[in-house]
């Protein structure tokens, strides 16, 4: 009985501390929404762009108790994997957090180009950000980005989500097959650089602005899963004390 006692002390204390967490992030996140949206109603998201090199980036936590978020995020990741590999085709993996190394290493380790990990030691930050999306951009090949994380919409609700950034040059040629892209050159761009640059400038910006979204939206959902599993564990260590107690007397 002392002991599921002592439990249930830890499984509330958790659940306070998840609680406090997700205020501090829930903010950030529902702000970081504002900075991608203009990027998909400018250049799209495009999910079903026909590329040859794909990299999956698989957004994790690197600590568990929070449900399977995790898991399945990196089902997902797996299905996006099958789904764009062929003959002609290459996909790789980009890992970030322990969870999805844990099990992608364990399965797919040829495919892995970079892990990150401990991504959440510090207050994520907008500029801790940009400089992991530039160290990915700058150790991968790629026509698409492919990101996988958990959208948070409430405590017990947070939807799988993919966001796709193409590459300058496969943008380029969406924008001259006339789909939603063609109306790109009906933009007055000052400064006097080419159309590539252009291109290439927002691609990286708008890489960094969905990571940015994507790591908070996923760190509100672990904390988000992190409090509902620990609430679920001291009811369950509750109704087991009240057993045992029955049983005692």
């Amino acid at each position: 009985m002392k002991s599921v006692k002592n439990i249930q002390k830890i499984t509330k204390a958790m659940k306070m501390v998840a609680a406090s967490k997700l205020r501090a992030i829930q903010t950030k996140a529902e702000n970081s929404r504002g900075l991608w949206q203009p990027f998909t109603a400018l250049l799209g998201d495009l999910p079903s762009a026909d590329v040859k090199k794909n990299v999956v980036v698989t957004i994790s936590s690197d600590k568990g108790l929070c449900g399977g978020i995790n898991s399945t995020s990196v089902k997902i990741s797996k299905g996006l994997h099958k789904l764009n590999s062929g003959p002609e085709k290459e996909t790789k993996y980009v890992i970030l957090g322990e969870k999805a190394k844990a099990q992608l290493v364990r399965d797919s380790k040829k495919d892995i180009e970079l892990i990150i990990t401990e991504l959440q030691k510090n207050p994520l930050n907008y500029t801790q950000v940009s400089v992991l999306a530039d160290e990915i951009l700058k150790n991968v090949e790629y026509d698409a980005l492919r990101i996988v994380f958990n959208k948070f919409h409430s405590v017990v609700s947070f939807v799988p989500t993919v966001s796709t950034v193409l590459s300058p040059e496969i943008v380029e040629r969406e924008a001259e097959s006339g789909g939603k892209l063609g109306d790109l050159d009906s933009y007055e761009v000052e400064g006097g650089e080419t159309k590539g640059e252009i291109l290439q400038n927002l691609a990286e910006f708008q890489f960094s602005c969905v990571m940015f979204n994507a790591v908070l939206e996923n760190a509100c959902s672990e904390q988000g899963a992190r409090m509902s599993a620990m609430d679920s564990s001291s009811r369950n260590a509750g109704d087991m004390l009240d057993r045992l107690t029955l049983t005692y007397n």
